[in-house]
């Protein structure tokens, strides 16, 4: 299973695709998977299995407030391979010239 996730990436967020494990137990980002913290993080609701880092990762919305304090995305923050499907379906607008 797939879906267009906001990946909270060190700064920056991300706009990106995120592939779920059969179980849902786990999800995957740009080769790096990730584990939910089951509401025991802070500022964060996912751990990257592997460095123990921890991430915000949450569905993309219609406003644009995709971060964890509602910053907007801009279209330097979105996957290529994702921008058509989150600007005309998500966002329900042109996409924007990336700067």
């Amino acid at each position: 299973m797939t879906g267009v996730q906001t990946c909270a990436l060190p700064i920056f967020g991300r706009i990106g695709r995120v592939t779920f494990s059969q179980t849902g137990a786990t999800l995957s980002y740009a080769g790096r998977t990730f584990q939910s913290l089951k509401g025991a993080g802070f500022k964060a609701n996912f751990y990257d299995i592997e460095t123990g880092e921890h991430f915000w990762i949450s569905g993309p919305k219609r406003d644009g407030a995709d971060g964890l304090y509602g910053r907007i995305t801009q279209a330097a923050n979105v996957d290529s391979d994702v921008a058509d499907v989150y600007w005309r379906d998500i966002r329900r607008i042109p996409e924007p010239t990336k700067s």
